[in-house]
């Protein structure tokens, strides 16, 4: 019991020292697609992050599904300070999706599947004040894709053959943007 006790005491004041924010991507924004994620101290330059992206867009023309949802939990090393400065970051994800991929844009195809992926990070936090940081980054990876393919023209059935689900695997550019970060 006092084991147990310690170790509450040492958790609490853990979190009471570092410092988390929360974020909302502000260039994926204005295409409607939100970005929201959370981003806490864990070390002296290193932190943890997750944060969830959604598009509930049936099509941008009425032809090709866009709608997706992805995890990205990751770890960040930043070079000079904690929310100041140069990062890097590595993660692992999870997504659903409906979509039309890039190589299938001038085709009436589209996936419905799920996917994970694994990549890095690059970023740079601009630190505003005590409560606000602008994060800028890029980051993508090796995206691995369990998919049925359907056609989005009406025409029954699948495109593919496959007997449970295809597979897809490529790398990716699959994140980036601005996040306005503020201080808890």
């Amino acid at each position: 019991m006092k084991k147990l006790f310690a170790l509450t005491v040492l958790l609490l004041s853990i979190q009471l020292q570092s410092q988390t924010f929360i974020k909302f991507n502000g260039a994926t924004a204005l295409l409607a697609v939100p970005n929201i994620g959370i981003e806490t101290s864990i070390g002296e330059k290193t932190t943890f992050s997750a944060d969830i992206m959604a598009s509930f867009w049936e099509s941008f023309n009425g032809h090709h599904p866009m709608k997706f949802i992805t995890l990205t939990p990751e770890v960040r090393y930043h070079f000079k300070e904690k929310y100041n400065g140069f990062y890097v970051g590595a993660h692992i994800g999870a997504d659903k999706y409906e979509l039309q991929k890039w190589n299938y844009w001038n085709s009436n195809e589209y996936e419905d599947g799920f996917g994970y992926r694994i990549g890095a990070t690059v970023g740079y936090n601009l630190k505003l004040n005590d409560k606000f940081v602008l994060d800028f980054f890029v980051g993508g990876g090796w995206h691995q894709g369990f998919y049925h393919g359907y056609y989005n023209d009406g025409t029954p059935g699948r495109y593919e053959k496959a007997p449970n689900y295809n597979k897809s695997g490529e790398w990716l550019p699959y994140r980036g943007g601005v996040m306005i970060s503020y201080k808890l």
